[in-house]
């Protein structure tokens, strides 16, 4: 039987005793409550009350004229009618004219059930507490079994995710692939003198796929397949986490070969002496019975381990040397050509339009890892299903990723006709620097329908994929940032409160141009300040300064001067186009949204500064 079969076992029974003590008091004491005295009795066969009696033994169950009933017990030793007589009853009261007497005999089953009543509240009871008994000694479900591993165990035999559910990264799939040989043909290998890998470390950002790829080789090699996360080792008991990573790897040993998965496994891998106290707490016993596992004495064993993390930097030394983690697999971001394999994978089942081009949506979405693209299918298949559309088409499409980006439109918000025109001027403000500086992301759409926290926004898309950025595209894009607040100053003659997260980026790109970058020419190629935080306390709580006050000082003036440099040649390219900035804004007004081809016919791009990107988010939505 299954330990969550047990449970609902237990508490069936706890309810049923309970009930039947309830019913069971509830019965004596109505039962208490009508019993009368043979004296009582007497007396109300003597003033005629009484209609019938039914004699069991020693009980005697009265019915009264007017329909009540209770109860009476005489003696066992004489009957009724001798008793009644004693008492100065008359034959002619007892006639059978006046009163209906019955003499009933006790069956067996009778006192078997009567005695039933006693102890069956008591026999539920015993048995619930056998069952809560036998919890607490065995299942891993049980009270006392917090030392065991909750790790998931998943037979090879059926696989659910194989390689080829796996899109846009390639090279990890190649360097899995080998495990995977590893586990099917062992001799290819040691024949050569090679040694099996102990673990491999998959190192990437959230929602690159991680897990899935995990899950692809549980599913490939064929093998018992351990889960587990690495929250799950820690608990409130000291030595618990110890003692789960020995019976995983107890349980992983009798299964070998297989692979045992930790997600997440920062949450136990953190660096040694790191916290407040630097002492030996209980995360670390279960780093180092984890380390002492995966290399230590005993090491004749076909386990792999494959963890996963997105933040290496503080995972321990020990745990990430060759011979634990052998191979450190990185997941980048997907390129174009993975792009499009992903959303080959996620739009198999749903019926597509013929209209629907995923080789222009991959390149309109650059920055997209597996996890966006996924959930930007999901959200078309969601709008097409709630238009009451047969398939999903290029405007769902379109939807989807501006949703997935910036979330869902806001057309409900109420603004006044000043505050609209202000964002029009913001956005077109933007839209214009974008276009005239060549290093600058084209132009894709203009609205001043609210996204998410936004009013308004403009959306610029790469031409093609980066891997660097230039100090002139960093430039370009911190000058983009402040168009809208200069397209206020230079309309208005006053500021808003709109740009603010335009502010903010524009300062943190800022600041790290001349402090991470090398960028600035006063500070020089030289980074200040240090990175290792303390690991416990988070990454902005505490920084180290290598650097004196007036080094500090300096870094403050160069990031003015940048950022006030950028806020005047923004103020420049929008006084010099001051005419088009008027007519989109005004325009934007009008219809609220521009597409690419809307906003061309008004502004188009200066000589050499065409976009190559396709024109797949230009209708309007």
């Amino acid at each position: 039987m299954k330990p969550r079969g047990q449970v609902n076992i237990v508490y069936l029974l706890l309810l049923v005793g309970i009930i039947s003590l309830l019913l069971y008091s509830f019965t004596e004491n109505r039962a208490a409550s009508s019993l009368i005295s043979v004296n009582q009795l007497a007396d109300q066969i003597k003033k005629g009350t009484v209609a019938r009696l039914e004699v069991n033994d020693s009980n005697v169950d009265i019915l009264y004229k007017d329909r009540s009933v209770s109860k009476s017990i005489i003696d066992s030793n004489s009957t009724l009618l001798d008793q009644m007589v004693l008492l100065g009853v008359t034959q002619d009261q007892l006639s059978s004219e006046k009163i209906d007497i019955r003499i009933k005999e006790e069956s067996g089953w009778i006192g078997i059930f009567s005695l039933l009543s006693y102890f069956l509240p008591v026999l539920f009871l015993a048995g619930a507490m056998y069952f809560i008994f036998r919890q607490t000694q065995s299942g891993n479900n049980s009270a006392l079994s917090f030392g065991k591993s909750r790790a998931k165990m998943f037979e090879g035999d059926h696989p659910t995710v194989t390689f080829k559910d796996v899109a846009g990264v390639d090279e990890s799939k190649e360097e899995l692939q080998e495990i995977v040989e590893f586990l099917k043909e062992p001799q290819k290998f040691t024949k050569l003198g090679a040694r099996i890998p102990k673990g491999v470390l998959l190192v990437g950002a959230p929602g690159t796929g991680k897990t899935l790829l995990a899950k692809a080789v549980s599913g490939e090699a064929g093998v018992p397949f351990f889960s587990i996360s690495g929250s799950e080792f820690v608990e409130m008991f000291v030595g618990v986490g110890a003692s789960r990573v020995r019976d995983l790897f107890d349980q992983a040993k009798k299964n070998s070969p297989c692979i045992i998965f930790i997600d997440e496994i920062d949450a136990v891998g953190r660096q040694r002496g790191a916290g407040l106290g630097g002492s030996h707490d209980e995360r670390e016993q279960t780093l180092n019975q984890m380390l002492v596992e995966m290399d230590g004495f005993d090491t004749d064993t076909n386990i792999i381990i494959i963890a996963a993390t997105n933040r290496p930097d503080i995972l321990d030394p020990a745990l990430l040397r060759p011979g634990r983690f052998d191979r450190q697999v990185v997941l980048d971001r997907p390129d174009v050509n993975g792009r499009e394999a992903i959303l080959n994978v996620h739009s198999k089942g749903k019926p597509l339009d013929s209209t629907v081009d995923l080789k222009a949506l991959a390149r309109a979405t650059p920055g997209f890892v597996g996890a966006d693209l996924e959930n930007l299918m999901n959200e078309a298949a969601i709008l097409a299903a709630r238009r009451n559309k047969t398939s999903i088409g290029k405007s769902e499409m379109e939807e989807a990723v501006e949703r997935v980006i910036a979330g869902p439109q806001k057309k409900s918000r109420i603004l006044t006709e000043k505050e609209k025109r202000i964002i029009a001027y913001h956005e077109a403000g933007h839209a214009i620097i974008m276009t005239v500086i060549p290093e600058a992301d084209p132009v894709h759409k203009v609205t001043i329908i609210g996204r998410g926290s936004a009013g308004g926004y403009t959306m610029h898309l790469p031409e093609e994929d980066r891997v660097l950025m230039s100090k002139k595209q960093i430039t370009s894009e911190m000058i983009s940032l402040l168009g809208g607040r200069a397209a206020e100053e230079l309309m208005f003659d006053d500021i808003t409160s709109g740009a603010s997260s335009d502010i903010e980026r524009v300062t943190n790109l800022a600041r790290d141009m001349v402090t991470r970058l090398g960028m600035s020419d006063a500070m020089g190629p030289i980074v200040y300040g240090k990175k290792e935080e303390m690991i416990f306390l988070g990454r902005e709580i505490s920084e180290q300064r290598d650097y004196s006050e007036a080094v500090a000082e300096k870094i403050d003036s160069e990031v003015n001067r940048i950022v006030s440099e950028s806020y005047d040649e923004a103020k420049a390219i929008l006084t010099e186009y001051k005419d088009k900035l008027i007519e989109v804004a005004e325009k934007l007004i009008e219809v609220e949204t521009l597409s690419r081809d809307d906003f061309a016919a008004i502004f188009p791009p200066p000589a050499g500064k065409t976009s190559s990107t396709p024109n797949y988010l230009e209708e309007t939505v």
